[in-house]
């Protein structure tokens, strides 16, 4: 989706100074749109360092160092590893997927633009460009500074810059192809405040989703919000990438546009309870025993109004008779984000709770009687996630239901004196033929 603002005379031609016709009221550009807007930078790298075909192996492999993690090179040092916290699992794995395809395109580029050049009407471009620390490859160094010239390393400093930020802008969404990233007369380089805030708290702790959120919306809208777990902004909403995926494989921290109608200006998602601790709360002992759930159950997400910057939205629950159970997707999305993950080779415990009657339940549910089984598989994940929302977020593992014979060889849950464990069920039925471990870390 692309939006542009309008203009009433002709933009001012590229050369001297000007790499882009951007307006000075801003625009909304994908991807794909704002790297081509960024050709231009790397024409005038060319131009000015009279770079050939020979040069095109030394700057592919400058841009893959600067978009990988782990190299020397790297404008991202983030390490990942099997002990690293699942955000920070998720936001590499896009890092790396973002970079691999943006240096495939600068690759692309570059080779194209040896022939087909890219007009310069207002003559030769001389931008000066803030240096950013990004650390060239021996190669790269000696071919654009010190053969290149200044000019050509400024040029190609600020080409660098822009396609780091848009690599970053990108980070928190899944897919990413689409996303209408916010561009003004900078660029991207308006971002570079909130990226670095941003950045910040991934590489020094355990970054929040509210922090994932914030930046998202900076990217897409420049502005900043109440904090939330989504927003709605001219042209589309953002919301966890878990809704309409299933809960035991989507990403917990991740977000996906989706276009459609939406308020002018940017909303933020709220949860109703700030402070789940302070929920009521349901012993899952004391839920009714007899079976009420016939049939696969229905669910949609329902967005509250707004009420100044913020709104709610809920996951409303349906039986075929017609009964409806509402859970708060703020809280469901927590409950998707801390809830453990296990493979189907630990014995189920012996007592099991009735999907519907959880739903129904008034609070939050919860046991400290032993460890219970709730079984939502062949539900719709909705269903699955509006569960997760009912149930109180300390202890609770989701994975996916296992054929009887693999419970009876697997291990069995270990016993302990503290709160009992609820386990999710998830996923479609299990056979013999499609038994197998399905499992994420936590």
């Amino acid at each position: 989706m692309t939006t542009h603002s309008p203009t009433s005379a002709a933009p001012p031609a590229l050369g001297g100074s000007r790499w882009h016709t951007f307006p000075a009221a801003g625009t909304t550009l994908t991807a794909r749109e704002f790297f081509t807007a960024t050709e231009p930078l790397l024409q005038g790298v060319i131009d000015a360092g009279a770079l050939t075909a020979a040069d095109d192996a030394l700057l592919a492999e400058q841009i893959r160092a600067t978009l990988a993690l782990g190299t020397r090179e790297t404008s991202l040092p983030l390490r990942i590893g099997p002990d690293s916290a699942p955000a920070a699992r998720e936001l590499g794995a896009q890092a790396e997927e973002i970079g691999r395809e943006l240096a495939s395109w600068a690759t692309a580029s570059f080779r194209r633009l040896l022939t087909d050049r890219v007009p310069l009407p207002a003559g030769p471009l001389v931008v000066r460009s803030h240096c950013y620390g990004h650390l060239l490859t021996p190669a790269a160094a000696e071919r654009l500074l010190h053969r290149g010239g200044p000019v050509t390393m400024q040029l190609y400093n600020e080409w660098l810059h822009q396609i780091v930020l848009l690599r970053d802008a990108l980070l928190p969404f899944t897919p990413w192809r689409d996303v209408p990233l916010r561009i003004s007369p900078l660029g991207l380089r308006h971002l570079e405040e909130a990226r670095d805030t941003f950045l910040t708290e991934l590489l020094v702790r355990r970054v929040r989703h509210t922090s994932v959120v914030a930046f998202a919306r900076r990217a897409v809208t420049g502005t900043d919000g109440p904090d939330g777990y989504g927003f709605d902004a001219p042209g589309g909403t953002a919301l966890p990438a878990v809704l309409g995926l299933p809960p035991l494989t989507a990403p917990r921290y991740l977000l996906t546009w989706r276009p459609g109608p939406a308020p002018d200006t940017p909303v933020s998602y709220v949860a109703e309870l700030p402070d789940y601790y302070a929920a009521p709360r349901t012993p899952v002992e004391e839920l009714p025993a007899t079976p009420t759930t016939a049939g696969p159950l229905a669910a949609r997400v329902l967005p509250g109004p707004v009420t100044g910057a913020t709104r709610t939205a809920a996951v409303e629950v349906t039986r075929a008779d017609g009964t409806a159970a509402r859970v708060d997707l703020g809280q469901a999305l927590r409950g998707h984000r801390f809830a453990r993950r296990e493979d189907a080779a630990v014995r189920l415990p012996a007592r099991t709770a009735e999907l519907w009657t959880a739903l129904r339940a008034p609070g939050l549910v919860w046991t400290e009687a032993g460890d219970t089984t709730v079984d939502a598989t062949g539900q719709d994940p909705l269903v699955t996630l509006a569960l997760l929302g009912r149930l109180y977020p300390e202890n609770v593992t989701l994975r996916p239901a296992a054929h009887p014979a693999d419970d009876r060889a697997g291990r069995t849950a270990p016993d302990g004196g503290g709160p009992g464990r609820l386990l999710v069920l998830a996923g479609p039925p299990r056979t013999p033929a499609t038994a197998k471990t399905n499992g994420e870390e936590s």
